[in-house]
């Protein structure tokens, strides 16, 4: 990525306007002193921005950059009192609020590694997690008293009452001088295949990263951003950094809840919101509002990540909410690999869009060539901040520099689409299946509220489908009646051999399915 082209998107977006001379320079040392890790990015944003609102929390109120520096300090000095140096683990269990960010923030300027904890995790998964990834201690929300009890008698652990006490009782430090080697974020894998894997994220050399962003999602300097995807989450984390970069306001909640969710984008005059798609899916549930756009009149970005939309639910949304979605594909190990503009899903509603700038993919057979345009091949990725491996020291498959994603796609005049998980496709009776295919025909009828297909083991045809669906109230069908309309839609070999019906599928705390519970309840 040349200068000329990061030059120019700064200056598009703001980031090169004009201020006091003193503050720039302070902003660049910043960043030459502490580096592109959360540690440099409040530091520059403290630096060129001081007074600007930082954090508006829904319990704490609103947090200028210059008091979120004195905090983290406040912090990372607690941490030091209490044992942790660098190249030590720190467990996070932790919703969106300000405490957390401070917490982020100063085990990155001492050098100690911090392990994001999912919110929905079990006492019993909790406990795996922190064993695998040997973390030291761990601070955690007073709600979660009861998950981490197990854990409390093996390692450190604090709730954030008691930490918050301790705090303001720590004064901020003199001088703070940067470590020797910054701490890294690791960042768990979804899990919702099996056990969570902890991925080392890296820490960006310079503007590249955030470029390759704001180049396609048009974030602009001082923007106020509705974070409500979890920042345990690659996409929340994703959310907080780039606000930090940009100088921005991160408006938090620790719940999601669609009602709040809409009246904060109206009452905190929010330019972007950063979300996972359940939650806009839970949000066009609600009664449509004539009325809303208008006082929306500020929001120009929707920002989200994680899982694949329902057949069609793009155009929903940007019929009630104007053309301000932007979709990211990417994974835990890959970052980001394509973005789908408002203009690329008017086109192709179900596309994940193109490569941002300085990402290559390409679409390889099993043998790593590269398939035609039209052919479904597994998709593999390459930018500055593929994943480092995993803290087990397993890796994903390489070719040639580039990580696979773990799902099969397919491009199509200059655009990518997913087709599934590489391990989602299953072989019935000599045919592959892929249950996407099942699952975008039946989320079309008008009953179905939501739906999964999985696969399952089968004596006779090696695998066969099953289908899960949650209706809408009020609405009824039958197994007959789904097996039906899919068999008068699609192939034979595709038509599901049982079909459940479920109030609700299982999500992790980041919106997955669940798929391992559905198969265990079947297989």
């Amino acid at each position: 990525m040349s200068l000329l082209t990061v030059g120019a998107v700064m200056a598009k977006r703001g980031m090169l306007a004009p201020g006091p001379p003193h503050r720039q320079i302070n902003q660049l040392r910043a960043l030459g002193k502490w580096g592109w890790g959360l540690a440099g990015e409040l530091r520059q944003a403290a630096n060129r921005s001081p007074n600007h609102t930082a954090v508006i929390d829904e319990e704490r109120g609103e947090i200028t950059y210059a008091e979120l520096l004195n905090r983290s300090e406040r912090v990372a000095l607690l941490l030091h009192e209490k044992g942790f140096r660098q190249g030590q683990r720190l467990g996070l269990l932790a919703r969106n609020h300000v405490g957390a960010i401070e917490i982020m923030t100063a085990a990155s300027s001492i050098g100690v590694d911090l392990v994001l904890m999912n919110t929905g995790f079990s006492a019993s998964q909790l406990a795996v997690v922190a064993d695998q990834q040997k973390i030291d201690g761990l601070i955690h929300d007073d709600e979660f008293d009861s998950v981490v009890t197990e854990l409390s008698r093996r390692i450190q652990v604090v709730r954030e009452s008691s930490w918050n006490e301790q705090l303001e009782a720590t004064p901020a430090p003199q001088r703070m001088v940067p470590p020797e080697k910054g701490g890294r974020t690791i960042i768990l894998t979804s899990g919702t295949t099996g056990t969570p894997k902890g991925a080392a994220r890296r820490t960006p050399k310079g503007f590249g990263p955030l470029i390759s962003i704001i180049d396609r999602i048009p974030l602009r300097a001082h923007d106020r951003i509705f974070i409500a995807a979890p920042i345990f989450h690659t996409w929340g984390y994703a959310a907080m950094q780039l606000t930090m970069a940009l100088r921005g306001t991160m408006v938090l909640q620790r719940r999601f809840d669609p009602q709040r969710a809409k009246d904060t984008l109206e009452m905190k005059e929010c330019h972007a919101m950063f979300a996972i798609p359940v939650m806009l899916q839970r949000m066009m549930e609600l009664p449509s509002d004539e009325g809303g756009k208008k006082r929306r009149k500020n929001l120009r970005i929707v920002a989200t990540s994680g899982s694949a939309y329902p057949h069609g639910f793009t155009t929903k949304f940007m019929d009630e909410y104007g053309d301000v979605l932007y979709n990211l594909y990417g994974s835990t190990e890959a970052s980001w690999v394509c973005i789908a503009t408002p203009e690329d899903m008017r086109r192709e509603p179900d596309t994940a869009g193109t490569p941002p700038l300085g990402t290559v993919v390409k679409i390889l057979d099993e043998q790593g060539k590269e398939v035609k345009p039209g052919e479904t091949g597994r998709i593999f990725c390459g930018n500055d901040l593929v994943f480092e491996g995993y803290t087990s020291g397993a890796n994903k498959d390489f070719i040639d520099g580039l990580v696979s994603t773990g799902d099969m796609g397919h491009e199509k005049d200059g655009l990518f689409f997913v087709d599934g998980r590489d391990d989602d496709m299953i072989v019935s009776g000599g045919e592959n299946v892929y249950p996407i295919e099942v699952e975008s025909l039946l989320i079309e009828h008008p009953a179905v509220r939501e739906v999964s297909v999985v696969g399952v083991r089968d004596a006779e045809f090696g695998q066969r489908l099953v289908a899960f669906l949650a209706l809408h109230d009020g609405h009824e069908l039958s197994e007959d009646e789904v097996l039906q309309h899919v068999k008068a839609n699609r192939a034979r070999h595709v038509v599901p051999r049982e079909v459940h019906f479920i109030d609700e599928l299982p999500r992790n705390a980041t919106g997955k399915i669940l798929v391992r519970e559905l198969r265990a309840s079947v297989d």
